[in-house]
């Protein structure tokens, strides 16, 4: 249990626009760079495999691949030199620590991506994903009027 004047000190410095990411998601994340009197902003691009930590605290690794070498980087969430974290893509995972994309090489490391379901003619039934209502489709006009 984290202590209560430890959280209310803690509050002034905790990002209000935290972005909303998950594991297993492709991002770029938007680090501010100060060299000298001069400020700019460079992107790092790469897949979520761990968050971790709770309140001002937590973070985030990224991991991507370049000239064929895993790259690896972790993110404060809460801190003032990231300037956003923009979602690519989400991808689906079973997981919550990637650690065995580490191992992987090539096309083996991209994630499926993750299906959104959608709203179909305002009824409230959604297509795709896990735990949707299957519809009856043109091929299978038999089996949906025996199940009617």
């Amino acid at each position: 249990m984290i202590n209560k004047y430890l959280e209310h000190v803690e509050k002034t410095y905790l990002k209000s626009d935290a972005p909303q990411y998950s594991v297993g998601d492709t991002v770029d994340v938007h680090t501010r760079i100060v060299e000298g009197d001069k400020e700019r902003i460079q992107v790092f691009s790469g897949t979520v495999i761990m968050k971790k930590g709770r309140g001002i605290n937590e973070t985030f690794t990224v991991r991507r691949i370049v000239n064929n070498e895993g790259v690896e980087r972790i993110f404060p969430l809460h801190s003032p030199f990231i300037a956003r974290v923009v979602v690519k893509r989400s991808g689906e995972t079973r997981r919550a620590k990637l650690y065995y994309l580490r191992n992987r090489v090539g096309k083996s490391v991209r994630l499926v991506e993750q299906r959104k379901t959608r709203k179909e003619d305002g009824t409230g039934e959604s297509t795709g994903g896990a735990g949707g209502t299957k519809t009856a489709s043109k091929s299978e006009p038999a089996l949906a009027a025996a199940a009617g």
